[in-house]
């Protein structure tokens, strides 16, 4: 009889840990799912400029007219540093392809001015500063993760987005998508 009631136990415990990991990644898939862009945000996100590493202006609006990656991430971040090759080889292998790259630095410039020193990246960066948070979030990264990446069409809308690190397979589906 104890044996039988432990057993129930056991069963009754077991079912509620299951209910409960459901539940948290339900959650966790739906706070990680960007939320689809505003069109407001998006023509906000065309008008802006952003100072480059070497200095002078990177206006968004000269990334118009053509498919763009934009890509949020920061110096501190180990994700966006391991990606940040793939999106060399992205830009490396597509820029005359009219496929642009930018990569928009969430961090303090002085540390994106010495991490550029070590680690050559030839597609455009923009320092963001904190203001990249807030410009991620109106572009749908609801938990202001890095790295965060936004794939616009040559017309300049969002048809993309994902919170997380870049795979291989995420830039061959993004691809197709031009």
């Amino acid at each position: 009889m104890i044996d039988k009631v432990i057993s129930k136990r056991r069963a009754l415990l077991a079912g509620t840990a299951f209910v409960a990991g459901l539940a948290g990644a339900g959650l966790a898939w739906w706070r990680m799912t960007p939320l689809p862009a505003v069109d407001a945000n998006v023509e906000a996100f065309w008008q802006l400029s952003f100072e480059q590493p070497d200095g002078g202006p990177l206006a968004m609006q000269g990334f118009k007219g053509q498919p763009l990656l934009l890509n949020f991430w920061a110096t501190w971040c180990p994700p966006c540093v391991e990606e940040l090759p793939l999106l060399e080889s992205i830009w490396r292998q597509n820029h005359e392809k009219k496929l642009q790259v930018l990569g928009l630095a969430v961090d303090q410039p002085s540390s994106v001015r010495r991490f550029l020193t070590q680690n050559q990246l030839t597609f455009p960066i923009g320092l963001a500063g904190l203001t990249g948070t807030e410009l991620g979030r109106s572009l749908g990264n609801t938990m202001a993760a890095l790295p965060f990446s936004v794939l616009f069409d040559a017309r300049g809308q969002v048809i993309a987005q994902k919170m997380g690190k870049l795979e291989p397979g995420d830039l061959s589906n993004w691809m197709a998508l031009l």
